[in-house]
């Protein structure tokens, strides 16, 4: 998982897509910001996700691609419904959408686009999802029709469709204690924990959000949850030097991410399969890591196999 809005070309973030689908990892995905989080030269500038992953789409073969998470601040869910169903197309079904509310409040008004309250946010969040998959949903030769407070569609043909049955997957993830979890219970085949979190907080949420699937009358084992983990790999002397660079005890990069020896990183992947993690997305810090990629595969993936 790349975060391309802090400096990247998409000729980076494909050498990087391919390298990731050469070494047998089994997807990648981006976030979906309009530029820059943090300190630093802006350039060049963020790319966007969609654009970039139709080219994904079509310069790999086998890995899954998507978004973590796109924003519903910014993306009309009409527009997007037909952007995922195409890529989903060129890429031959190997799509998939996370969506959230938006949080950075910099790239809205850098960029003319209005930053509402956390609550309108959310708000708006529930309504695309329910557009998105009412559009995905609707049998072929019928028309879709749906009134929100922010969004509303009337008789639309609800094309094109994407071509995985049953629709593309949708994650939705985050920390919130009602909303988040009940949206996912609602709309998602997968719950995300975002990065930074200790395994305590992890553990806590996955229970939240398999208490909301049960208050859904859904089976909590249909809902997938997954994790986000900054990756580093390195012995002590490295770790000491990363976490000076992020200014961060070692104690903390090793709770809150896969930071590491192998077999540090092999413990912690294990601990967050058995709070139920069936997926973890590998945060890489630059889209020149290629070498911690290389690693993970030669010392760490070894590990779990055996």
């Amino acid at each position: 998982m790349v975060e391309p809005q802090q400096g990247g070309t998409y000729d980076e973030i494909l050498a990087l897509a391919q390298k990731t689908e050469e070494l047998g990892f089994d997807g990648f995905f981006r976030s979906d910001h309009l530029q820059r989080i943090g300190p630093g030269d802006p350039g060049p500038g963020s790319t966007d996700s969609w654009v970039t992953l139709a080219g994904l789409a079509r310069e790999t073969r086998r890995i899954r691609l998507g978004t973590m998470v796109s924003s519903a601040s910014f993306r009309r869910p009409g527009p997007l419904a037909i952007a995922v169903a195409t890529v989903d197309a060129m890429s031959g079904g190997r799509v998939e959408l996370g969506l959230g509310s938006g949080w950075f409040e910099v790239e809205h008004t850098s960029y003319g686009v209005p930053f509402l309250s956390t609550r309108d946010r959310l708000d708006v969040l529930e309504e695309q999802l329910a557009l998105l998959t009412g559009l995905w949903t609707t049998a072929p030769g019928q028309t879709f029709t749906f009134t929100g407070k922010h969004v509303s569609v009337r008789d639309s043909p609800a094309l094109p469709k994407p071509v995985q049955p049953g629709g593309v997957p949708i994650i939705v993830g985050g920390g919130g204690a009602v909303r988040t979890p009940q949206l996912a219970a609602t709309y998602a085949d997968e719950f995300n924990m975002p990065p930074g979190q200790t395994l305590d907080a992890t553990e806590k949420q996955f229970k939240v959000v398999r208490d909301a699937c049960e208050r859904a009358e859904r089976d909590p084992a249909t809902l997938a949850l997954s994790t986000v983990q900054a990756l580093f790999i390195g012995d002590e002397s490295d770790v000491q030097r990363a976490a000076a660079d992020g200014d961060a005890s070692p104690e903390d990069m090793r709770a809150l991410g896969l930071y590491g020896s192998a077999g540090e990183i092999v413990d912690k992947l294990g601990r967050l399969q058995e709070l139920g993690a069936s997926r973890t997305y590998l945060q890489m810090g630059s889209l020149h890591d290629s070498e911690i990629l290389e690693r993970m595969h030669a010392d760490v993936v070894p590990q779990l196999d055996a």
